[in-house]
C-alpha cells in the first residue's frame, strides 16, 4: 500500500503482548470514475460486490507493548490487490471504490478462560484522513512519479536518466 500506513502507539502495558492488525471497509456504496477535464472524482454508479474481507496481521505480532511503543509502527509489508482469486494473502479491494483503513490492537490475554473476555480485549481505530480511492493506475502522473521514487517495490520502473524526471 502506498503511501504506507504508520502509527505511533502509547498507553500499552509494556510487558503485555499485543497483536496489531489492519483491515479496510468501504466508505460508501458507490463506484467512481476520474474526470480528467476538471480533475475530480465523479460517482459512476453503485458499488461492485464487496470483495472477501481479510485482516492483515503486522508481521511482528504478537509483541510486548514496550516494543510497539518504542518506535513508529509501519505496515510496509501490507499489499493490496483487486484480484478476487488472490491466494497470497493480499488485501482485496475493488478498484475505483473508496475505503477507510481500520487499525486494530488486540490484547493477548494469557488467562486460560480468555475467550470469556474476548469482546473487551481489543480496540479499533479509524482515521478519516487515511481514506483513499483504490485504483489500479494512478490518475495523476505526479503521484505515479512519487510512488516510483518512494516505493522500494517499484525499482523496475525507476530510470537513471534525469531528463525523464
Amino acid at each position: 500500500m502506498f503511501p504506507t500506513f504508520q502509527v505511533r502507539i502509547s498507553g500499552m502495558d509494556p510487558s503485555a503482548e499485543y497483536v496489531l492488525l489492519m483491515d479496510f471497509i468501504p466508505v460508501d456504496d458507490k463506484r467512481y470514475r476520474y474526470a480528467f477535464h476538471n480533475s475530480s472524482w465523479l460517482v459512476a454508479g453503485r458499488a461492485d460486490v464487496a470483495a472477501p474481507s481479510r485482516m492483515h496481521f503486522h508481521p511482528d505480532s504478537p509483541a510486548p507493548g514496550a516494543q510497539w511503543m518504542k518506535q513508529t509502527v509501519s505496515f510496509d509489508t501490507l499489499k493490496l490487490t483487486n484480484n478476487l482469486l488472490d491466494d497470497n494473502g493480499h488485501m482485496i479491494l475493488n478498484s475505483m471504490h473508496r475505503y477507510q483503513p481500520r487499525f486494530h490492537v488486540v490484547y493477548v490475554d494469557p488467562a486460560p478462560n480468555s475467550h470469556l473476555n474476548a469482546y473487551k480485549n481489543f480496540c479499533s481505530f479509524s482515521f478519516p484522513e487515511t481514506r483513499f480511492m483504490a485504483v489500479t493506475a494512478y490518475q495523476n502522473h505526479r503521484i505515479t512519479q512519487l510512488k516510483i521514487a518512494s516505493n522500494p517495490f517499484a525499482k523496475g520502473f525507476r530510470t537513471t536518466d534525469p531528463q525523464a524526471w
